[in-house]
């Protein structure tokens, strides 16, 4: 049975899920979408506002999927599969309190969730006009950012130019690697933002070779109606590889998160590189919100793929190396107080000998 993809969509109390939520589920792209919805506190609300479509809401009232519902998750999901010829795919709509790692996690901890459902992407919606103040106020909108695959930079129409730039170079300080689409109302074709396979790394570096080499000045968006065609710059490489190292690329924020990412052109040693990693997300996976990576493991044909939330991660070989392809490891780390030199050092540690 091939795993059914789901989309989670989060983003800030009022940013515009909900909105987008109704799009997926009242036009006409072909696809019929099980929906999950959680809504914080008691009453359920969210379920009223979603439009009267043809497909089945699964409305959770007894808190935030980060803390109180992941088993009502894990259960919900097992009971759609059940009706699993109805559907094409989920979406799961979070509570805009919510932290996306739980949910995301579920895709990893859970043996029969894993086998019957992928995570698709990770969609975030943020509003232009409060973000600025969210991300001082609020642990969980920068998470929301950090953790996202598509950002949907939502309500341009309520800010000049110039501010819309500078929360955008917000977002790109804090997650310089998912695309940001900027939308009114959430206006967007839905092929940009459903089955995108944004969380299948393997798969996106076959549509976007250079994603891991994203730097925080490409400029990687859609913009909104007004001007009706994308603009993608080019990337610079500015990494410089000496002696077959590790090179490092650090993206700062704000004292709280940073990116890392590293590459390495010498064949990684499986067996060390499992147990440093494992190690690494023992001590520090609380700080570690994200990471992935397509990986040359020594001895292999097919590239290894794995990416983590958190102390959860997964790994597995993908497709081949084509021979005309340069093989190398590519790691990014989004999180809080990492240390470059140190995920550098140990990186470049597991390199075959």
């Amino acid at each position: 049975m091939s795993q059914v993809p789901v989309t989670v969509l989060t983003g800030f109390l009022g940013a515009g899920k909900t909105t987008l939520l109704n799009r997926i589920l009242s036009e006409p792209h072909g696809r019929k979408y099980a929906v999950i919805v959680n809504e914080f506190g008691e009453l359920g609300i969210d379920g009223d506002l979603v439009v009267n479509a043809d497909e089945e809401v699964f409305e959770m009232n007894n808190g935030c999927i980060c803390c109180t519902v992941r088993g009502d998750l894990i259960r919900i999901i097992g009971g759609l599969m059940k009706r699993r010829g109805k559907f094409d795919g989920i979406v799961i709509e979070t509570t805009g309190l919510a932290d996306p790692a739980p949910v995301a996690q579920t895709f990893f901890v859970d043996d029969e969730v894993k086998d019957r459902a992928k995570l698709d992407s990770i969609v975030t919606v943020v509003d232009a006009k409060h973000l600025p103040l969210r991300l001082e106020d609020s642990r969980e909108a920068e998470e929301q950012v950090a953790f996202a695959d598509v950002i949907l930079l939502n309500k341009t129409d309520l800010v000049s130019p110039q501010e819309l730039a500078a929360v955008e170079a917000m977002i790109r300080s804090i997650n310089r690697f998912a695309p940001i689409h900027r939308t009114r109302d959430c206006g967007i074709d839905l092929a940009e933002v459903l089955d995108r396979g944004a969380f299948d790394l393997d798969r996106l570096l076959q549509v976007e070779p250079d994603f891991l080499e994203r730097k925080p000045e490409d400029h990687h968006h859609a913009h909104d109606d007004d001007h009706g065609h994308d603009h993608h710059h080019h990337d610079h490489d500015h990494h410089h590889d000496h002696d077959h190292g590790a090179s490092t690329g650090v993206l700062r924020h704000n004292p709280e998160v940073t990116s890392v990412s590293l590459r390495l052109d010498k064949p990684l040693d499986m067996a060390k590189f499992e147990t440093w990693f494992r190690q690494l997300l023992q001590s520090k996976g609380q700080d570690i919100l994200r990471s992935k990576g397509i990986l040359d493991m020594a001895g292999q044909d097919k590239r290894y793929v794995m990416h983590a939330v958190h102390m959860q991660a997964d790994g597995k070989p993908s497709t081949p190396w084509r021979p005309d392809e340069k093989r190398e490891s590519r790691i990014v780390f989004i999180g809080r107080k990492l240390d470059p030199e140190e995920l550098r050092c140990g990186f470049e540690s597991c390199a075959q000998a």
